[in-house]
């Protein structure tokens, strides 16, 4: 299964922001949901990569779950001025997710936040809670960080939709999203060769 691309996500974005003045920021902001309640998926990222997040947000969103983006889901929480509150405010959020994906892009490899983000996740939801989404150049280029390759990844299934998979003895080993958020309960791998 192919990994999603850099542009197919910005292609992706750019289509949900084109008729909307402000663009891609300016939709993200103004399709916040409630600041209350839980969602099923927190999307760690780097600020950097908006219009690449509205899309990979919409990809997510696409399969009916609801998406917690920082900036936009708390659009008060000052990103210049990060105090002991914003840790506190992203630990808060993160409990209220039930899975993380976190997008692997060129920028991410000079995120603080990000590692910092996989970790807390990690230690509180346990790794079958946490999905890699590569968004590569090109098919094949290889995302770097080598920790992140302790987690599933999220891949284009034959028809579209992301589904995570895990290559173990040279086998494919896939489940949905669905089975991601509901991991506190167990999932099971399904060989897809």
């Amino acid at each position: 299964m192919p990994s999603y691309t850099v542009a197919e996500a910005r292609d992706v974005g750019a289509m949900a922001g084109r008729y909307q003045l402000g663009g891609a920021r300016e939709v993200l902001r103004r399709s916040a949901s409630s600041t209350l309640g839980l969602f099923d998926i927190f999307l760690s990222h780097s600020f950097h990569d908006a219009e690449l997040i509205l899309g990979v947000r919409d990809i997510l969103q696409r399969t009916g779950k609801r998406v917690y983006v920082d900036w936009i889901d708390d659009p008060l929480m000052d990103r210049s001025h990060v105090t002991k509150a914003t840790a506190e405010r992203l630990r808060a959020r993160m409990d209220q997710c039930s899975a993380m994906v976190y997008a692997a892009t060129r920028a991410a490899s000079t995120s603080k936040w990000m590692p910092w983000e996989l970790g807390y996740f990690d230690g509180q939801k346990g790794r079958e809670a946490i999905a890699i989404m590569p968004l590569l150049e090109v098919s094949g280029q290889s995302v770097g960080q080598e920790y992140i390759g302790v987690y599933p990844t999220i891949e284009r299934s034959s028809t579209g939709a992301p589904e995570l998979t895990q290559r173990e003895n040279g086998r494919i080993l896939s489940k949905s999203l669905d089975d991601m958020v509901r991991a506190r309960g167990g999932f099971a791998w399904k060989n897809t060769f």
